[in-house]
């Protein structure tokens, strides 16, 4: 019996004009990731084994589906921070949705009931406003229109792109990078909408909601405000505590901070000082100052830096409260700041430690 090498396709290849729904996207062995990423990228698969050179048509859109890492969504990241995906992959999607797992007492129980009903009574359970039938001879249809950009289209498809990428530049919350690759799925998204309604021509109106669509998918999700625990205010209320005789003069301070005890700030508030402080320790690290940084000496620059945004004494006290919040869950919560002890005994609490950076540490842009 004379051997035969048999040339098996893949799902990207038998999906050729269609669509590839992939699922565990994250759990893709590498070798596969080359071969989705020339699929993406050129429409084809190139195959080289067993004296067989092939290159074989993959023209599919992909539907992925990917869990986060841990299984849960850090909202305080970005997206590409929370998927096991290269940058090149990624960048190859045009639209990238978050389903966020909340706990919703309403969205709980109607997603139960909607589960119970299809296990209970599927047949009646299922309600559509179309059969299937109608939806495929809708799809056959749509797919024979070959839309074409108008001179309207393209003037205003320009002009949101440069808004896309001022608001990249002015420091928007956006997942990635706002380049070319992003003009290029705005087109096919134009395009696209423009084939559902089975027009011959892209209006701007198809331009818009491709563009709200892009808006929508690149923005980061939304992140909690930050609250600072009764924990933390045990950390940080030390240095205000006096002797007894002079209690009657700090018990206005002690009412102020016991009422900001629930005390938030946003998450981009929290960023952008803890970035300041960050910055401000590495730069002091690799000048070689002698003299080490404590925490009152991080303290007092960040006051100066703001000192032209104060505008009171209530707002000085305020504004000391909050960075020294901030340094104490830097150093207890996010563990991006170490602590030094200086003395004989190391096991006492330093109440003015020297501050440095975790050297391991990458400030993200």
């Amino acid at each position: 019996m004379e051997a035969y090498v048999v040339l098996v396709s893949g799902a990207l290849v038998l999906a050729d004009g269609g669509i590839c729904c992939i699922d565990e996207f994250n759990s893709i062995r590498e070798h596969e990731r080359a071969s989705i990423h020339e699929a993406m990228e050129q429409q084809t698969i190139s195959i080289t084994k067993a004296g067989v050179k092939a290159t074989l048509n993959a023209r599919t859109s992909i539907l992925a589906a990917a869990n986060p890492i841990g299984g849960r969504y850090d909202r305080s990241k970005s997206l590409k921070h929370n998927i096991a995906m290269t940058a090149p992959i990624m960048s190859r999607f045009d639209l990238f949705f978050i389903l966020v797992d909340d706990c919703n007492e309403v969205t709980d129980y109607a997603i139960a009931q909607r589960i119970v009903d299809l296990h209970t009574r599927e047949a009646e359970a299922i309600q559509r406003l179309y059969d299937l039938d109608d939806i495929r001879r809708y799809i056959l249809f749509a797919r024979q229109f070959k839309p074409k950009l108008s001179k309207d289209s393209q003037d205003y498809m320009v002009e949101e792109y440069c808004r896309l990428r001022q608001r990249d530049a002015s420091g928007g919350r956006t997942s990635w990078r706002i380049t070319v690759r992003q003009l290029e799925s705005l087109v096919r998204l134009s395009e696209a909408m423009a084939r559902m309604y089975c027009m011959d021509e892209v209006q701007p109106k198809h331009v818009k909601e491709a563009f709200r669509l892009l808006s929508k998918s690149i923005i980061r999700v939304e992140t909690p405000d930050i609250h600072f625990d009764e924990d933390e205010e045990e950390g940080i209320t030390n240095d205000v505590e006096e002797t007894g005789a002079e209690q009657s003069e700090t018990a206005s301070k002690s009412q102020s901070v016991e009422a900001q005890a629930s005390l938030k700030i946003t998450f981009e508030e929290y960023r952008r000082i803890a970035s300041m402080l960050i910055v401000h320790l590495r730069r002091h690290e690799e000048a070689g100052e002698v003299e080490p940084l404590t925490q009152s000496g991080l303290v007092a620059w960040y006051l100066e830096e703001i000192s032209d945004d104060i505008e009171s004494e209530a707002e000085l006290n305020e504004k000391q409260h909050v960075v020294k919040r901030v340094i104490h869950r830097l150093v207890t919560h996010d563990n991006v700041l170490l602590t030094i002890r200086s003395g004989s005994n190391l096991q006492e609490e330093d109440e003015d430690p020297v501050l440095v950076v975790h050297p391991n540490f990458v400030l993200e842009e």
